[in-house]
């Protein structure tokens, strides 16, 4: 069980989380293939291409060298695509597309630690133009995303300037620490990869998630927690989140308020009755 009460007078703390097969059920870039064939930004050999990437993917088959081949290959692939067009795509796509896909338990473990005055980081490999969306969905407070270079055209180049994958991301997370004044060792950082054991390792409390068989072996060696997520489920369909301490402060005044005015109210009638 988590610690839902945050003794606020210690520094702040985080939860880290990567995105895809952690909060989401699929890779969150591959997710949008349809989409931008249907916008004209890929053919259809493109699409059967990405379709068989996330096959890979999810099967759990893409190790360090397939991940920086599937790395070059989107990079390539997404030279010349106009971002303002992307971000369009994306935000028109991003509820039909993303919501259903939304692990029920990712979503409750945010709650949970928003309740507890964490806040929630996204970090992710996949680019910031999808992630970004998607973590505004989520309802995180930040995110950390690979970046892809912009020409002055307003398109991608090819080029990739920032990649937020292995090592990458825990320096991102440090920094952060640093910038923000997280205390990593009363951190929370969940992955389902091997890949990010650098960024796992780097708080006091990893959680492997869905993990890989090497995340597995690894985290059973270590001495991690091991979550299962496998409920996939819209948001307007979960129960409604438990409220914020701010929230539940003022809904306590507003019953304040209406009670107040009840007993106005029947002490009125009890008066003119009389």
């Amino acid at each position: 069980m988590l610690k839902l009460v945050e003794n606020h007078s210690l520094p702040r703390t985080a939860a880290f989380f990567d995105l895809d097969k952690t909060v989401i059920a699929k890779s969150s870039t591959l997710t949008f293939s349809k989409s931008f064939y249907q916008g004209g930004l890929i053919n259809r050999r493109a699409v059967l291409r990405t379709a068989y990437s996330q096959f890979v993917f999810l099967a759990g088959g893409a190790d360090h060298d397939q991940m920086e081949r599937m790395r070059a290959y989107l990079s390539s692939l997404c030279r010349g695509w106009n971002v303002q067009q992307v971000k369009e795509i994306v935000a028109e796509t991003l509820h039909d597309l993303i919501d259903p896909i939304i692990y029920d338990e990712a979503a409750s473990l945010i709650e949970e630690h928003h309740t507890a005055g964490r806040d929630v980081v996204i970090v992710s490999t996949s680019g910031a133009e999808v992630v970004e969306p998607i973590g505004e969905l989520l309802g995180a407070d930040r995110v950390v995303a690979t970046r892809m270079v912009v020409g002055d055209d307003g398109c991608f180049t090819g080029e990739v300037e920032y990649y937020a994958y292995g090592p990458t991301k825990a320096e991102a997370v440090r920094e952060l620490a640093e910038s923000e004044g997280y205390d990593l060792e009363r951190c929370f950082a969940y992955s389902d990869s091997i890949t990010d054991v650098p960024m796992l390792e780097s708080v006091g409390h990893p959680y492997a998630v869905n993990p890989d068989r090497a995340l597995r072996r690894e985290s059973l060696a270590r001495g991690w927690p091991i979550l299962d997520f496998h409920r996939p489920v819209r948001l307007k369909q979960r129960l409604p989140a438990p409220p914020r301490p701010a929230l539940v402060a003022v809904a306590a005044v507003g019953a304040a308020a209406a009670t107040a005015g009840l007993v106005w109210f029947a002490s009125r009638r009890r008066a003119a009755a009389g």
